[in-house]
């Protein structure tokens, strides 16, 4: 069951006790709030509003204020998670305690108050049916002595009244398809050194016992691990635009050559595991460089670079033209494009136990497949930390999957977070089933007109349940213009 009011702001005052209220430069009811947005399900409730506090930017030095929301039912009550907006002086107090001694999870400095989106949620109990929401408000002072205090009403809750309105429509999951061999990578790059004009490695030479350590750590991260299979490693080397071209080939390829067979002897792998290749100048890294910096002319360097000028006179052009651009680039850009970028390939076994996924995926995600991680994520809970937390991961592991971003927008639909749902949604592609959420995300933001063209296409598409959702909104609307 799922019940859900939409409030704008409405400010009652309840009561207010301020012994020295007079006396203070901003009211401690300053803060005003604005779309709240109260949801019930069976198992949680889930307040959400948008929290000015702009006015406490002028909050003396020495102040603080503690802005708590508080669910009040009768004889019971329940508060939520509190924001402190400090002045200056209590703010750098606080800053130099631990934070589990702070007022608050949430500490902004009044300077920097503004509006923030509050979002809390906490296990629905019965008493809440018929509630309020009421925000107090404490100002304290330079030992967080009480000041005063005010209580503001904000909205009168009661599910009771509502349950012929409710919007429950049937979540559509994706179930990702399974990855026959999970074959992943690992990328880094080496800055090995070499003499002047040598191709030789000496594993002792100034930078190289942390540069060769590097590679061996990726190595190993693979090679010990006991989920994992090592399969194959690439190397590719590069040389600086500096020097002639041809000299440069010399170099490239031999350097990479060399620190492939560094590799093989430390570790006794069979040859024909690393492959190798080579740039003579890195010309790319380049223009990345000078693409990102403020050099006086960049555009025009840019421009010399992107030319088809071959690439010895195209270096010398740059050291005539530009000879302080040059001088800075040979100094401070030219030795970091004398890099060995490598990948180690390997194959992560498949997991078939939940209990083993659901560790993986908060411990080690990258070795897990989008169908994994939904197994274990449908498991879970909906409202609870870890199954959040779950289908965030699959976005992070996955970002551009419209799978991965379609599962996580009907997850956070399903706890009514919908600003989240927005974000996903904007991912989650074109499949019928993504058109039906964004019908629901419509649906239960109010905008029914928009739903019901997304649902009716959905349906169209066959995905089925549209045509309850429908149902649902013409009833919603029907019973709204009574």
């Amino acid at each position: 069951m799922l019940v859900r009011f939409l409030y704008t702001a409405a400010f009652v005052l309840a009561g207010v006790s301020a012994a020295f209220a007079s006396a203070e430069k901003v009211p401690v009811d300053a803060f005003r709030a604005d779309s709240i947005d109260i949801v019930n399900t069976d198992n949680n409730l889930f307040v959400r509003m948008s929290l000015d506090l702009s006015a406490y930017r002028q909050l003396e030095r020495n102040r603080e204020v503690i802005i708590t929301p508080v669910i009040v039912g009768g004889d019971d009550s329940l508060a939520l998670p509190s924001v402190t907006v400090a002045g200056r002086s209590r703010y750098y107090y606080w800053l130099r305690q631990s934070s589990d001694r702070w007022p608050s999870a949430t500490l902004r400095r009044a300077s920097d108050a503004g509006v923030i989106d509050y979002n809390a949620t906490v296990a629905y109990e019965k008493w809440m049916e018929t509630s309020q929401l009421v925000i107090n408000a404490e100002s304290r002072g330079c030992c967080g002595t009480p000041v005063s205090a005010a209580g503001v009403t904000m909205s009168t809750i009661d599910f009771s009244e509502r349950e012929a309105m409710m919007f429950m429509p049937q979540f559509v999951f994706i179930q990702p398809k399974a990855e026959l061999e999970k074959h992943r990578e690992i990328r880094g790059s080496a800055y090995i050194d070499f003499p002047v004009n040598r191709t030789e490695l000496y594993p002792d030479y100034r930078r190289n016992p942390q540069e060769l350590a590097k590679i061996r750590a990726t190595i190993d991260s693979v090679r010990l691990d006991k989920d994992v299979t090592f399969k194959a490693m690439t190397i590719k080397g590069y040389a600086s635009p500096e020097g002639p071209y041809d000299n440069n080939i010399r170099l490239a390829k031999g350097r990479t050559a060399t620190l492939r067979d560094y590799v093989l002897w430390q570790y006794d792998f069979p040859s024909s595991v690393i492959s190798t290749s080579y740039e003579p100048e890195d010309w790319e890294g380049l223009r990345r460089y000078v693409e990102s910096s403020a050099l006086p002319s960049r555009e025009a360097i840019l421009a010399l670079i992107d030319s088809d000028m071959a690439p010895d006179p195209k270096n010398d052009a740059l050291r005539a033209r530009f000879p302080r651009e040059y001088a800075f680039l040979l100094k401070e850009v030219y030795p970091g494009l004398r890099h060995s970028d490598y990948t180690v390939e390997y194959v992560v076994r498949n997991y078939t136990d939940i209990d083993e996924i659901k560790q993986v995926l908060f411990s080690a995600p990258q070795k897990l497949s989008l169908n994994e991680m939904f197994a274990a994520a449908s498991t879970m809970e909906p409202g609870t930390p870890e199954y959040d937390e779950a289908y965030a991961i699959a976005v992070r592991m996955y970002p551009d999957s419209p799978e991965a971003n379609l599962n996580a927008a009907i997850a956070a639909l399903k706890t009514a977070n919908f600003d989240a749902a927005a974000g996903y949604l904007r991912k989650a592609g074109d499949s019928p089933e993504a058109v039906y959420a964004r019908g629901l995300y419509e649906a239960f933001t109010g905008n029914y007109d928009a739903a019901r063209n997304l649902l009716g296409r959905a349906l169209d598409s066959g995905i089925e349940p549209a045509a309850d959702a429908i149902r649902q909104i013409d009833a919603i609307r029907s019973e709204e213009t009574k």
